[in-house]
């Protein structure tokens, strides 16, 4: 289940995540972005038995809130879940973004962006990741640019919001 929200992030209801997806109704979600002191973010490729976006790679971990869970709680919870790591996290930013699937679903989020520090190697759980690594910053920039075959829909556009946050607070 995913909470619809309003623009303001205001809880609508509940609603089947595939129901969702497939309405392109507006929906609560958070994305994890961790960063190791050599400045580089860790990115994981989704697992192949995905529903869409298999085998692409994205930002440290995203998801879905459970009703009357706070985004912080499930964003601590879903990357233990998915990469095995405990990190110390906190907000960066929200927007809403919308990102249309070859396979007809719609992801259209209240995106809540997380951001932590970590040096070390995840345990990743290979139902949902079959792959990660470390990957310089300014080096993603470009590739996105170059590459946006091999990344999600999603991380796109969130790392370009990301990124512009992490370079105005650097530059301030």
């Amino acid at each position: 289940m995913v909470i619809l929200v309003d623009e303001y992030d205001n809880p609508l209801g509940l609603m089947e995540k595939i129901r969702a997806h497939e309405k392109g109704l507006l929906h609560r979600a958070f994305s994890v972005f961790l960063i190791n002191d050599s400045n580089q973010l860790l990115i994981q490729r989704r697992a192949l038995n995905k529903y869409h976006s298999p085998g692409l790679w994205t930002n440290t971990c995203c998801s879905h809130p459970r009703d009357r869970e706070s985004i912080m709680v499930a964003a601590n919870r879903r990357l233990y879940e998915e990469m095995g790591i405990k990190a110390k996290l906190k907000p960066l930013l929200s927007f809403i973004y919308k990102a249309k699937f070859d396979n007809g679903l719609t992801e259209h989020e209240f995106d809540h962006v997380v951001f932590g520090k970590f040096d070390g190697e995840p345990n990743i759980n290979h139902d949902e990741v079959s792959d990660w690594k470390w990957q310089d910053i300014d080096f993603l920039k470009s590739d996105l640019v170059n590459n946006p075959i091999n990344y999600t829909a999603w991380f796109k556009i969130i790392f370009e919001e990301f990124y512009n946050k992490i370079k105005n607070e650097s530059n301030s």
